[in-house]
C-alpha cells in the first residue's frame, strides 16, 4: 500500500499504543554488523536466537535480513533450536545494523479508520550521525509498511524508538539531552519537538527529563533509564552506591519523576531497581540496564547480567507485570553492542 497522509496521525484518530497492549507481532533486524559488537558478534547469536523463540511462542515474529543467505541460516538456526517456525517471517530488507527500535517503523492505530493500522516513517541518522552507513536502516520503515500493507505518515524529522515512552493514555515520556541534541534535528527547539510527539504519537502530554547513563552512545534514551509498566507506574533504575558513575544522575531522574505529572494531573507512581554492576569491554563501560526489557504478548523479557542484582530486578517486575511472565535472559554479551532486547526490537500493535 502506497498512500502517504496529508494529515498527522492525531488530526486523524491514531495514536501510538503502549507496548503491553496486544502485539500483533514483534519486528527485529538481524545483526550482522560485526562493528556494533567488536570482537564478540558471534557471542550473542545463541541468546539472540532464544528471545526470537520466546516470542515466536506468543506473537508473530517479522524479521528483516541482508538477504537469501542469511534467510536460510536464520530459519534452519531457529529451527535446529524447536521455534515455532510458523510464526517466524524472514524478510529480505537489508540493513545496516540490528537496532530495529530506532530504525524500524513506529506503528499507530485507530480501530474507526477505514486503514485501522499505519507506519509512522521517521527519519533515523544513527544517534546524530554517530555509525554510518545508516541508509538502508533509513529505509526499513517503508518496507515494514509493505510487509504490513498499511499506509505511511511522514514527519521529515529525525527520531529514534528508544528515545520515546508512552503509557497508553496520552502522556509520553522523554529525555531532553537526546532529542534536542543539535545532531538530530537542529532545525528545530523544544517547543517544535514536541509538537511532533503529539501529532505523530498521539498523545496530548509530555513529561520532559533530563538523564543519561555511563557507556549509552544514544544521548540518554529513556528505554534505558525509565519505563512505563502501566498508565500510571514507572520503574525507574536506581544507584545505591554514591561513588558510581550513574549515582548523580539517576538520583536527579528520580526527583524529576517525583515532581511531573500524567495527563491526569496525578503523580506518577515510581518503582526504582537498582542498577547491575558495572559491565566493562576493552575498558569500556556499557550500558547494562534493567529497564531495556521488552514487553510481548504475555512475557516479558529482561536483560540480566549474572550478578546478584539480577534477582530482585526480576522480581520488582513480576510485581509490576502480574499477567507476564518474566524471563531474564544473559544480555551481558549483546550489551557490549551498547543495547539489549527492548533496543533490538519493535512491536506492530493487534487491532
Amino acid at each position: 500500500m502506497d498512500k502517504h497522509f496529508e494529515q498527522t496521525p492525531r488530526q486523524l484518530g491514531y495514536r501510538f499504543p503502549a507496548e503491553w497492549e496486544k502485539h500483533e507481532s514483534t519486528w527485529l533486524s538481524f545483526p550482522h554488523r560485526e562493528s556494533s559488537w567488536p570482537g564478540k558478534i558471534e557471542t550473542i547469536f545463541p541468546i539472540y536466537f532464544e528471545f526470537i523463540k520466546i516470542l515466536a511462542k506468543r506473537e508473530i515474529v517479522n524479521i528483516n535480513v541482508l538477504d537469501t543467505k542469511m534467510r536460510i541460516h536464520v530459519l534452519e538456526q531457529l529451527g535446529k533450536i524447536g521455534a515455532n517456525l510458523a510464526n517466524i517471517r524472514v524478510w529480505e530488507n537489508p540493513t545496516n545494523d540490528a537496532w530495529c527500535r530506532d530504525h524500524g517503523a513506529a506503528f499507530v492505530i485507530n480501530p474507526k479508520s477505514a486503514s485501522p493500522k499505519a507506519v509512522v516513517n521517521w527519519k533515523y541518522n544513527a544517534w546524530g550521525g554517530k555509525y554510518p552507513p545508516y541508509d538502508l536502516d533509513d529505509q526499513i520503515p517503508l518496507h515494514m509498511a509493505k510487509v504490513a500493507q498499511v499506509p505511511v505518515f511522514e514527519p521529515n524529522i529525525v527520531m529514534e524508538g528508544g528515545a520515546i515512552e508512552v503509557n497508553g493514555a496520552g502522556t509520553l515520556l522523554t529525555t531532553r539531552n537526546c532529542l534536542l541534541t543539535p545532531s538530530r534535528n537542529p532545525h528545530l527547539d523544544e517547543k517544535q519537538v514536541e509538537h511532533y510527539l503529539r501529532e505523530y504519537y498521539g498523545v496530548e502530554h509530555i513529561i520532559w527529563v533530563e538523564a543519561d547513563m555511563a557507556g549509552d552512545d544514544t544521548d540518554g534514551h529513556i528505554d534505558q533509564l525509565a519505563r512505563f509498566v502501566n498508565s500510571d507506574t514507572v520503574v525507574v533504575m536506581a544507584e545505591a552506591n554514591p561513588q558510581e558513575d550513574n549515582y548523580e544522575s539517576l538520583k536527579s531522574l528520580k526527583k524529576q519523576l517525583q515532581a511531573a505529572r500524567l495527563e491526569n494531573g496525578k503523580p506518577l507512581n515510581i518503582v526504582e531497581i537498582q542498577m547491575p554492576k558495572p559491565i566493562y569491554y576493552s575498558d569500556q563501560r556499557v550500558p547494562a540496564s534493567y529497564a531495556n526489557f521488552y514487553i510481548a504478548n504475555g512475557v516479558v523479557i529482561v536483560p540480566i547480567f549474572k550478578c546478584a542484582e539480577d534477582k530482585a530486578a526480576l522480581d520488582i517486575l513480576e510485581r509490576c507485570l502480574p499477567k507476564h511472565e518474566i524471563i531474564g535472559l544473559d544480555s551481558t554479551d549483546i550489551s557490549w553492542g551498547l543495547g539489549s532486547f527492548h533496543c533490538l526490537s519493535q512491536q506492530e500493535p493487534a487491532v
